[in-house]
């Protein structure tokens, strides 16, 4: 089932090698998702205290979490210059949901654009956020 997961979803884009950051960890984070990112990188998620310069950026994030601008801001402080960020909500219908038009009104007020959605977990929706091509390199 992880090998399907890791093929299938949030993880096409992460592979052996990258680092990556995990913020807003809770007991409601999907642990078999957690497990296939960690499979599929060869190392552990680091979490928010890191001063290391990272590739991906996991963040769980649920409505009752706060202002998710701010989390999407303090999300890309150790991002690498063509890292990504991949915004993990929970599913409609499910407790915390955060709407589309939500993180997409707040992706670009963040400094980051939409490029994709996936399934992620049995709970989880994703999605892949990036810095705008215009905006890279500043």
């Amino acid at each position: 089932m992880t090998e399907e997961l890791v093929s299938g979803t949030v993880l096409a884009g992460i592979t052996k090698g990258q680092t990556v950051q995990e913020l807003g960890y809770d007991d409601d984070c999907d642990e078999d998702l957690r497990a296939a990112i960690e499979s599929a990188i060869g190392s552990e998620l680091l979490d928010g205290d890191t001063d290391e310069v990272v590739d991906v950026v996991l963040l769980w994030f649920r409505e009752e979490d706060g202002d998710l601008i701010d989390a999407l801001v303090d999300s890309i402080t150790s991002l690498a210059d063509q890292g990504v960020v991949w915004l993990l909500t929970p599913k409609s219908g499910r407790d915390g949901h955060v709407e589309p038009e939500d993180i997409s009104d707040a992706a670009p007020t963040s400094g980051l654009q939409q490029t994709s959605s996936v399934n992620a977990a049995a709970d989880w929706q994703g999605t892949r956020l990036v810095a705008p091509r215009s905006g890279r390199g500043k």
